[in-house]
């Protein structure tokens, strides 16, 4: 198995070397070699595997950003037509108030266009069977973006050598991996600008073959969290999308470890950063109060406890994990107890849950109704909604999302009314997160 980041750390350097000799070739002075194109690390997608146990992923490796450096596809008037068209799939509101995901797809002809948007909304349901993206479906926009391709199919499939001349240069065989999907960024922004400002961008590949990629770096340019490839045309690639937010919208880290690899044998330096993995023990964390402490002993819905199991970060031992399987260690597995709470986290950031329906920017009047838009979580628990005039609760409005303004039975002058709505989920326990569970709007109203 491959040793994960090790190749990136020899691309870095070698990069670094090309830097400093040509500083001191001083200036005025041509270096000797033409710039190395620019790099980005993608995780690689663990190999497919007969019994259904197939890892996450198999490490990282430093791939060029522009792919493999074609040029654009040549397109007929037709197909030029069709090209970049922008739909709104699924639509919750606001695009500044929801987590906004652009999908794009390769290697679909413009005779091909009405699969790529059947294939984007098999992906949609197949993102939101797990949770909890199924209870917080309402706070997400998807939109499509047709990149018409000059070709039908990507590059590497079926075998390593077949070239097509696609919209975004996907490709199999990325970095000598068969699994390994990668694409031209470059290509990919140009389709997700002319969306509505995404947070995250899924590339769907017109393909059954197994594979996909992460490149789980936020873009500088545009903003979004990061890019998952998949293919459209097999199930496994669609776990690998979903696990590839695990680390773009929740942060977490991978739950796999390499037996057998040199130099991953013992984790030996400081405490992680991400909140699925931790140096300290079960003991440990409940004594400290932290990482995942809140959740030890719960039954998880990957099955088993919530503890601190020996293994995770890449590392055998060192590192240990919440669960012994959770999607960010085994595709088809959901996320385990804290790695819900952390992309519900994900989820508020990008998302609120309230949006004022009447402007909050106007003097309202006893004619006006403050009205605010409250998504709907799937499921019996709903989110709490409250009313508040001059800071005191107006408990008959409990829940409701119109208050007439008559109905305030206001004194004279001018007067704040505001609604609050908090989310009060069970799936979030650490207080740091539940705070930013909630949302306010307020609107001045006149007697």
């Amino acid at each position: 198995m491959r040793p994960p980041l090790r190749r990136g750390i020899v691309t870095a350097a070698l990069a670094a070397t090309a830097v400093m000799a040509s500083l001191a070739a001083g200036p005025g002075t041509a270096a000797a070699d033409p710039p190395p194109h620019p790099k980005v690390q993608v995780e690689i997608p663990g190999p497919e595997a007969a019994s259904g146990q197939t890892l996450a992923g198999s490490g990282h490796t430093l791939v060029p950003a522009d792919g493999q450096g074609r040029p654009a596809p040549h397109l007929s008037a037709p197909s030029a037509a069709a090209d970049g068209e922008v739909s709104k799939m699924i639509d919750n509101g606001s695009t500044s108030d929801r987590l906004d995901i652009v999908m794009v797809g390769d290697g679909y002809t413009a005779d091909q266009l009405d699969q790529f948007h059947a294939d984007a909304k098999e992906k949609w349901g197949e993102i939101t069977g797990v949770e909890p993206y199924t209870t917080y479906q309402n706070l997400f926009n998807v939109w499509t973006v047709d990149a018409v391709s000059a070709q039908s199919g990507v590059s590497g499939d079926p075998a390593q050598g077949d070239a097509k001349d696609t919209a975004l240069g996907s490709y199999f065989w990325c970095d000598g991996i068969e699994r390994l999907l990668c694409i031209d960024q470059n290509k990919v922004d140009s389709y997700v600008a002319k969306a509505p400002q995404a947070d995250l961008v899924i590339v769907l590949a017109n393909s059954a073959k197994y594979g996909g990629a992460g490149y789980n770096e936020p873009s500088k340019t545009l903003g979004y969290e990061g890019i998952s490839t998949a293919s459209a045309g097999n199930a496994k690639s669609g776990q690998v999308a979903i696990h590839e937010t695990g680390h773009s919208l929740g942060k977490l880290a991978d739950e796999y470890f390499y037996p057998d690899t040199p130099g991953y044998e013992h984790y030996s330096g400081p405490e992680a950063d991400q909140s699925n993995i931790s140096i300290l023990t079960a003991d440990q964390m409940a004594a400290d109060r932290t990482k995942w402490y809140r959740w030890l002993g719960e039954t998880s819905p990957d099955g088993g406890t919530v503890g601190a199991y020996e293994g995770g970060g890449y590392y055998v031992t060192g590192l240990n994990r919440p669960t012994d399987g959770s999607i960010m260690r085994i595709l088809g597995k959901p996320f385990n107890l804290p790695g819900v709470e952390a992309m519900i986290a994900g989820f508020y950031r990008h998302a609120s849950i309230a949006t004022p329906a009447t402007s909050t920017a106007r003097t309202l009047r006893p004619s006006d109704t403050a009205r605010v838009t409250v998504p709907r979580l799937a499921g019996a628990r709903q989110l709490t909604v409250r009313w508040y005039l001059d800071g005191r609760e107006l408990r008959r409005y409990e829940g409701r999302t119109a208050v007439p303004v008559r109905g305030l039975d206001l004194g004279r002058g001018a007067h704040d009314l505001t609604v609050r709505v908090v989310d009060r989920t069970p799936s979030v326990r650490d207080p740091a997160i539940a705070a930013g569970l909630r949302a306010t709007a307020t609107w001045t109203v006149h007697h």
